[in-house]
């Protein structure tokens, strides 16, 4: 049975989660983990799932160990971010998305799941869009005139299935969905999904001047795990896909 492990307690006012798994062209994974180091954000929460690679993780400069799949939070902005280090896989999404909707729904939580779908130009700004399970998240992509999708499809891995959850259980949540390279990490694609998507729907300021500055030395940072999600089954990875309808 998976569980979520709180490391400190906190007072949180219907904040807002951004999800960050790791999927196509890395976009979720690079945005949270920009929130995460702009805004110095406390190291929250564990997250524990059957399926989750059983593997402790470390970062540049600390001898702390953690597990791969780990919550941050920043109290003064009513911000959550969850941070993965490793793909879930496609037998463990369903256990992943039920583990994760249960403190959704238990701390008034505003969920904003992150994706990437394949570009197929790269000479174009990124496009992006929003879709919502809940007629509430869906006004809200309205109100901050974000774009509707221009075609049918559907989202796969992680993402997907906290959306299936979401459908099921009757709540509200966001999807935002970014053109990205299919092959290697793309910071512009995540500036955008910051920008032009978590900006306004969370209600904070983000200085993204770094995530263009640094952008070659994130796409070394992120490679392996970039190769790492090429090599997987499409339903690890969070990623919008194309749906041809059958008349």
């Amino acid at each position: 049975m998976g569980h979520i492990q709180r490391h400190e307690e906190i007072e949180l006012d219907a904040p807002t989660l951004v999800e960050g798994m790791p999927g196509i062209g890395l976009v979720g994974k690079i945005a949270t983990d920009h929130l995460i180091e702009e805004f110095d954000m406390s190291y929250y929460a564990s997250i524990h799932c059957e399926g989750i690679a059983p593997i402790g993780v470390y970062e540049e400069g600390d001898r702390t160990v953690r597990p791969p799949v780990r919550l941050y939070v920043d109290e003064e902005r009513d911000l959550l971010a969850l941070r993965s280090d490793v793909p879930i896989p496609a037998d463990a999404t369903s256990e992943f998305a039920t583990c994760l909707t249960g403190l959704i729904e238990s701390e008034d939580v505003d969920p904003l799941y992150l994706s990437g779908f394949p570009a197929e130009k790269d000479d174009e700004p990124p496009g992006l869009f929003g879709v919502a399970t809940g007629e509430a998240a869906a006004d809200r992509l309205d109100d901050h005139g974000i774009d509707l999708p221009d075609e049918n499809g559907a989202v796969a891995g992680p993402a997907g299935g906290l959306l299936n959850r979401a459908a099921q259980t009757g709540l509200a949540s966001t999807v935002l969905v970014v053109e990205s390279d299919p092959q290697f990490p793309d910071p512009e694609a995540a500036r955008i999904l910051i920008t032009r998507g978590i900006e306004p729907l969370a209600g904070i300021d983000v200085e993204v001047e770094g995530l263009v500055e640094q952008a070659d030395s994130i796409r070394e940072q992120k490679e392996q795990l970039a190769q790492r999600m090429q090599e997987a089954d499409t339903q690890e990875s969070s990623q919008a896909q194309r749906i041809k309808m059958f008349q």
